[in-house]
């Protein structure tokens, strides 16, 4: 039977017949009878509500206000690829990890949706790599710097005063 099926599958794909060239004319992709639109963001033709938005552009606010916003307001700020619950990188799993030992509330935002919110981090920060850990206002640095302190005590310390302030106990 298995012989079978497999027979049949190899004569449908043998069936089907090579797919022509895409023309490629004003925009469009003409591709066997059917119409692939390519626009590209900058092209009057395209609709402004499909057009990538900068969301800070016409806030008021800079790159710059939305980090120091971001390191004022939460204890404890991670600027990393992915998001805690999904991290997109080895690094930032590893800080995600050792910082949820210590039951703190956690804020972070997701470098890889805003390349422009990257290069503004690293400015501030004045350090290169990702992901970059703020406690207390204070930067602290990346992953392997988070793990040295919490395997020396250091990072219980700095964490224990967000606990106190929130009321919770270790």
């Amino acid at each position: 039977m298995a012989r079978s099926l497999s027979n049949a599958l190899f004569k449908g794909i043998k069936g089907f017949q090579v797919a022509q060239t895409a023309r490629v004319a004003n925009g469009y992709i003409n591709h066997n009878g059917s119409r692939y639109f390519s626009t590209l963001p900058n092209d009057p033709d395209t609709h402004e509500d499909f057009r990538p938005a900068n969301k800070t552009k016409d806030s008021g606010f800079s790159l710059k206000d939305i980090v120091e916003q971001d390191i004022k307001e939460n204890p404890v700020m991670i600027y990393m690829k992915g998001v805690p619950e999904l991290p997109r990188c080895g690094f930032s799993s590893l800080a995600v990890r050792v910082l949820k030992e210590y039951n703190v509330p956690l804020s972070a935002r997701n470098i890889l949706e805003d390349p422009e919110l990257k290069n503004a981090v690293k400015t501030f920060s004045h350090w290169p790599t990702f992901p970059q850990i703020f406690i207390n206002g204070e930067f602290i640095g990346g992953s392997d710097i988070v793990l040295n302190m919490h395997q020396n005590g250091e990072l219980k310390e700095k964490l224990n005063s967000i606990n106190a302030n929130l009321g919770k106990s270790d």
